[in-house]
């Protein structure tokens, strides 16, 4: 196949993809699925893609709707919200260890049942950051492709099932956390995009993953803090943020994607299922004893993107900050610890290895 200049691409694949996104997330809209900026998107592309369209989201488009994400979040993170997230500071930080557990129960059952090496079994069902966990599986010998799948096929499924399994359980959120700033105010809205953009170049700087999410949420969300006046983003802005991750993400999937490895793929997802099961009555455990919402600890919990997550709970009214700030932890300590973790987890199947030699796993 020739290569395409960008132009061509441009052209050919890039626009003809926006425009599906739109109709899709259009249409999704119109039927009000949950969260359909995100969804509709994802599944026309990835559906049309593994039939074979060339259809690609634009380049820089994960980043942007990354961007837009990261800044609506920010402007929720109130001096009254941060008081009350200092407050369950501890709830907060045990759903976010509890993820380590969640991913090594994922590890043993992709182990058991598939025939990846151990790191990639591991680095495939812990629920960090993809990219993260891609980067982190390369280092100890794991294989990159399969772990790119499974996580892709993990933020899929976590996406399509947890809104509608709160929509129609839940029936949606009513919490009192409201972002400072809601309508837009164009006197203010070019020092939001300064501060935002910032933040985007500060942590790029520094070499923090996830910049492009992270770097707006901080800093917006430091001047919210403080109660300096911004202004809300475009509602367009935001739905369009929605509609390029939804882009990003089914541009992951290909003709050959399950065809690759489909006994792998089959296990992530009932990996995946296994980790939304347990999540789900672990919140409700804890729920029972904290004076929080069960909707809003079973969206934290969820093993699903930090951007997904975060901007579903937005779309549903329910506590942004405390969903942003646990999956933000989360995403932290995994990647902190996944490296010492998957060397204990290697060590222990080695020796479970040689204790039992005639176990093929």
């Amino acid at each position: 196949m020739p290569t395409l200049t960008p132009l061509q691409r441009l052209f050919r694949r890039n626009l003809p993809a926006l425009l599906v996104a739109t109709l899709a997330g259009g249409l999704a809209a119109r039927l009000n699925l949950p969260l359909p900026w995100m969804i509709g998107p994802l599944f026309s592309i990835a559906l049309l893609r593994m039939a074979g369209a060339r259809l690609e989201g634009p380049p820089g488009g994960r980043q942007l709707g990354q961007w837009a994400i990261g800044t609506a979040l920010g402007l929720y993170f109130t001096p009254a919200v941060l008081g009350q997230l200092s407050r369950h500071g501890p709830v907060i930080a045990l759903i976010a260890a509890s993820a380590v557990a969640v991913g090594l129960l994922g590890a043993l059952l992709i182990r058991r049942w598939t025939d990846v090496s151990p790191a990639t079994a591991f680095f495939a069902a812990l629920p960090g950051g993809a990219s993260e966990m891609v980067v982190l599986a390369e280092r100890q010998g794991g294989a990159v492709d399969r772990v790119a799948a499974a996580h892709a096929l993990r933020v899929m499924l976590v996406v399509s099932i947890v809104p509608f399994v709160l929509v129609h359980w839940s029936q949606g959120g009513d919490e009192v956390f409201r972002p400072l700033a809601t309508a837009v105010d164009w006197q203010h809205l070019p020092l939001l995009a300064a501060v935002s953009l910032s933040g985007v170049l500060l942590f790029l700087g520094l070499r923090i993953a996830n910049a492009w999410v992270l770097g707006p949420l901080a800093c917006v969300g430091a001047l919210t803090a403080l109660g300096i006046p911004l202004s809300g983003l475009p509602p367009e802005l935001v739905n369009g943020g929605q509609l390029l991750l939804g882009a990003a993400l089914g541009s992951r999937f290909s003709p050959s994607f399950f065809r690759a490895a489909p006994r792998f793929l089959g296990i992530s997802a009932l990996a995946t299922g296994l980790a939304l099961l347990v999540s789900g009555a672990f919140v409700w455990l804890i729920a029972r004893f904290v004076a929080l919402p069960l909707p809003s600890l079973a969206l934290a919990a969820s093993p699903g993107g930090m951007a997904e997550m975060s901007v579903t709970a937005k779309v549903m009214h329910l506590s942004v900050p405390l969903v942003t700030a646990t999956h933000v932890l989360r995403v932290v300590l995994l990647t902190v610890v996944a490296p010492l973790l998957c060397r204990h987890f290697l060590a222990w199947q080695t020796r479970s290895h040689h204790q039992t030699p005639g176990d093929q796993a």
